[in-house]
């Protein structure tokens, strides 16, 4: 079924008392824009969708603008009507399902890594036109306003927020890190299920940054991709890193392995799952489908 109203299924979550998770998507049967296969519906409605916005006092910063320009006016709508004097935007990489919707602030600063834009503006044109990575086009495409290299300090209210760049995922991934409360802002870097493979030649490079990430102090983690319910609780423990970890040297494995490439993503990532780092969403199967293809036909000859 096709809804008509592209966010009758929004939910506003309080995973903490400053921070608000939008999250959309994981409905069964539900589409928000075609039966045809379009990475909307069939990555980030069907995987679910969480955006997020830190508030203090009366400054805000939303971190990604979610799947659609209506799903980024509710949020811009909530942010309003709380009397929010500043609202700034933190992309946390280029990806379509965490831009979509900057046009709804157009208005404010975006914020994002110097790569970020770089990636942005050289695809452009297709995805305005929906050439790009297929339809829906995003148009236009409001580009951030503000870069940043390695790290950004910002002041939210009384919050200190740290943008650490980091690759994982993506080459230009911005992380947020409230180093005060042990808070980490993930994007698409952690991932439950699994983490979704767009750089199959770069998992050493993703190896190495969550070894990285593992050092910081960090207890309780938000994703733009997971289970409503654990971000609803107040996140992922940090564990959730190791599992990243585990499915990655998996994906290696399968390239020399190739009796690994049909076992099902529960048998391989059992252990996890038992410890309960990440819990099982059976849409992931296909993205770890997509997964081995991708890195077999990236790394064998």
């Amino acid at each position: 079924m096709i809804e008509s109203n592209p966010v009758a299924h929004l939910r506003v979550l309080k995973p903490l008392p400053f921070v608000y998770a939008f999250y959309d998507g994981r409905i069964p049967d539900v589409r928000l824009y075609s039966e045809n296969e379009n990475w909307l519906d069939d990555d980030g409605f069907s995987l679910g969708t969480a955006s997020y916005a830190l508030v203090d006092e009366d400054d805000a910063l939303v971190y990604d603008t979610h799947l659609s320009v209506a799903h980024a006016r509710k949020i811009r709508m909530f942010l309003d009507r709380m009397g929010m004097k500043r609202i700034r935007v933190v992309l946390s990489h280029h990806h379509l399902d965490h831009v979509a919707g900057n046009e709804a602030f157009a208005d404010c600063e975006i914020i994002a890594h110097a790569l970020t834009l770089a990636h942005l503006e050289a695809d452009r044109a297709g995805i305005e036109d929906g050439s790009y990575q297929g339809a829906p086009a995003i148009a236009p495409l409001v580009p951030p306003t503000t870069v940043y290299e390695d790290h950004l300090k910002l002041h939210v209210g009384r919050l200190t927020v740290h943008l650490r760049h980091a690759h994982i995922h993506s080459d230009d991934a911005t992380l947020l890190h409230i180093e005060d409360l042990s808070l980490l802002f993930a994007g698409d870097a952690l991932e439950d299920t699994v983490t979704f493979v767009a750089e199959p030649k770069s998992l050493d490079t993703h190896l190495a940054e969550l070894d990285r990430l593992w050092s910081w102090p960090i207890s309780r983690i938000l994703p733009n991709h997971g289970d409503p319910n654990v971000i609803a609780g107040g996140g992922y423990e940090k564990p959730l890193i190791r599992a990243t970890q585990q499915y990655v040297r998996m994906l290696k494995r399968c390239i020399g392995e190739p009796e690994l490439r049909e076992q099902a993503l529960a048998t391989l990532i059992a252990g996890p799952l038992q410890a309960k780092w990440v819990n099982y969403f059976a849409p992931y199967e296909d993205v770890h489908r997509n997964n081995v293809r991708r890195v077999v036909a990236a790394n064998v000859n």
